[in-house]
């Protein structure tokens, strides 16, 4: 199941039909279409989400990639840059969160976030510092 709420096609095994095969050998061929779909999906969902720059998309990498580095020696240190760049985004986004609740409706929210409604309306109101029940 994906967060914005879709879920693949169920494809059963038929167990009769795979007698002694190794289940992970009988359910190859469904594997490969449930990977395709999946694929298929995740595709639809980058072109309807919105676009980010280039130059954010190459520097959060490179961030996530460089916390990543002490992490074996000095988890903690890993773990306060991550918890420092959650505390900069939290920032970041608080006057982007208030104007994307004023501009764009729940269902814009979740295309461009790539979540379903329920998940996009929490995330801006986390973002925006408000209930998101209200």
């Amino acid at each position: 199941m994906c967060s914005c709420g879709w879920t693949g096609e169920l494809y059963e095994l038929d167990w009769g039909e795979i007698g002694e095969q190794k289940p992970a050998e009988a359910g190859a061929g469904a594997e490969d279409t449930c990977m395709q779909d999946w694929d298929g999906h995740t595709e639809e969902v980058e072109r309807s989400a919105v676009p980010l720059p280039q130059p954010i998309t190459a520097l959060l990498f490179r961030l996530g990639e460089e916390i990543e580095k002490p992490a074996k020696s000095s988890p903690l240190a890993a773990l306060r840059a991550a918890r420092l760049m959650e505390v900069t985004a939290v920032q970041a986004g608080y006057w982007p969160a208030h104007d994307a609740r004023q501009d764009t409706s729940p269902e814009q929210a979740a295309a461009a976030l790539e979540l379903n409604e329920d998940a996009a309306r929490k995330l801006i109101a986390r973002f925006g510092r408000w209930s998101p029940y209200r």
